[in-house]
């Protein structure tokens, strides 16, 4: 069966306009299939991992730290077996989680990390020397492994999806504002493989031959709640997804998920809580309620002790490393165009409190004075934000410092100077701020930073709109976790000069 959906230039296309529609049984063996490869790449990582450590750190020599050949390899066999069986104790390859998101690449760090812990707990209570410089290469090597190996597995996937395959078709219930929103935020995040093939309203009736017109593509209307089972055979789904509950009822729900265990597809039930993330979630049974705890928003404490020790660190690394770049720009900054080398302006940090921001000077001498000139040409959503994709006052060489971003290089000075956080919000100007309303100014909540969301969501093609909607899901949801995708995913955008103008 095929279902045909129409693209639009807003939306990311998929590939073919007609979609295959697997019956839900097809959809579970390309995912025993993925995990199956998922288990057999991990296993040769792991081993190669540990068979590198013993060679690097012991070589070929008949005895090692004590013990004879043969046995340091059946410690680095029982080594392997441990870490391998903690990845699957810490459901690493679990299908709710393979694909999309960061829960899959931190459950593998999680799980890395126990390992090597447990180990050098037993061999410390049991007085067994390991050579330290033996898990010093096995750890980083076999996690920068495994991590890279499920990158490449993600991207592969995204490859198939991008043509219809791995994907989950999904039978979306709920009233026709909520069933709307539901289906275009799956069809404005292909990437994560959720297509939804047809939708329940309650209310409508018998189906009508009817079609929800969603950002271009068209999703068949099944008549209504009581008529979902019998639509999941029709349009092929394998997950079901309530977006509104109160029509169900008291044991709506409970019985919904009953008729749907033996037909093998998967129940999934929104919150109605949008920018919240994962791990801030937690289900709560109460009184035979499943109840939905949400926690607050961490701005204090340990985490806030760990992002400014990262910062520092992250920082400070960064300008060494790139001192020769930093140099170079300085020196053909100077050699091409008058005025200084850097640019300083005024921008909005934490608690609304201004500070003097650095970048590399991209434009000439006096740009600013030429705002109030170049304004009917602004291309920024509302006014809010100025800015041109082909910019007069750029100068040649600010043209290439742009499009690799070295002219934001200076700004970790900036963050050595705690007036920055390495990911943040956009750094605001003052006009902007005195705009914001009581829900944009939750942005002050946190440091602005050098990179972000919108950095590596669009960057200068972001709307104002989407760049608010970002900042403030970071500002509610930051970890250690999330900053270091986001700064992998900037060297990305970096390179390939996604949005940059």
């Amino acid at each position: 069966m095929t279902t045909t959906l129409r693209a639009d230039s807003g939306v990311p296309p998929l590939r073919a306009q007609a979609v295959r529609v697997p019956h839900a049984k097809g959809f579970s063996r390309w995912q025993q299939a993925y995990s199956a490869r998922l288990r057999v790449t991990d296993t040769a990582i792991v081993c190669a991992a540990v068979a590198l450590a013993q060679f690097v750190r012991f070589g070929d020599t008949p005895t090692t730290s004590g013990y004879p050949g043969p046995v340091m390899t059946l410690l680095s066999v029982l080594f392997a077996a441990l870490w391998l069986s903690s990845l699957s104790m810490f459901q690493t390859r679990s299908t709710r989680i393979i694909g999309a998101g960061i829960d899959e690449y931190r459950r593998i760090a999680s799980a890395s990390f126990w390992t090597f812990g447990f180990i050098a707990m037993v061999t410390l209570l049991a007085k067994i020397e390991l050579a330290r410089g033996y898990l010093a290469v096995a750890l980083p090597a076999g996690t920068i492994g495994l991590l890279a190996s499920r990158s490449l597995w993600r991207k592969h996937v995204w490859r198939k999806r991008a043509h219809g395959e791995c994907q989950t078709m999904v039978l979306a219930i709920g009233d026709r504002p909520g069933v709307t929103h539901f289906a275009g935020e799956l069809i404005r995040n292909p990437n994560d493989g959720y297509v939804v093939v047809g939708v329940c309203i309650p209310g409508y009736g018998p189906p009508r031959g009817e079609t929800l017109t969603v950002q271009g593509h068209e999703i068949a209307i099944l008549g209504d709640e009581t008529r979902a089972v019998a639509a999941i055979s029709g349009c092929g789904a394998d997950t079901v997804a309530v977006t509104r509950t109160e029509h169900f009822g008291v044991h709506g729900i409970r019985d919904l998920m009953w008729r749907l265990e033996t037909m093998d597809v998967d129940l999934v039930v929104s919150p109605g809580v949008v920018d919240v993330a994962g791990p801030r979630l937690t289900l709560k049974p109460i009184a035979g309620f499943p109840l939905l705890h949400v926690e607050k928003p961490q701005y204090e404490g340990t985490q806030r002790f760990q992002k400014r020790a990262f910062d520092f660190c992250f920082s400070l690394a960064a300008l060494v490393a790139t001192a020769p770049v930093l140099i170079a720009a300085a020196i053909w900054i100077k050699a091409t165009s008058r005025g200084p080398v850097f640019y300083r302006a005024e921008r909005i940090g934490l608690d609304g409190k201004p500070f003097t921001m650095l970048k590399f000077r991209t434009m000439v001498d006096g740009a600013d004075t030429q705002v109030e000139r170049l304004l009917p040409l602004n291309e920024g959503a509302g006014g809010m934000l100025f800015k041109i994709r082909r910019d007069p006052r750029v100068t040649p060489v600010g043209r290439i410092l742009r499009r690799f971003s070295i002219d934001e290089l200076p700004q970790f000075i900036n963050v050595l100077k705690q007036d920055m956080s390495v990911v943040g919000p956009r750094p605001p100007l003052r006009r902007e701020v005195e705009n914001y309303d009581g829900q944009v100014k939750r942005r002050l909540l946190v440091k602005p930073g050098v990179t972000g969301l919108w950095q590596v969501s669009g960057r200068s093609d972001l709307s104002w709109e989407d760049s608010v909607r970002l900042d403030l899901s970071y500002v509610d949801n930051w970890s250690m976790a999330g900053d270091l995708m986001i700064i992998a995913r900037t060297l990305k955008a970096v390179m390939s000069s996604d949005g940059a103008y």
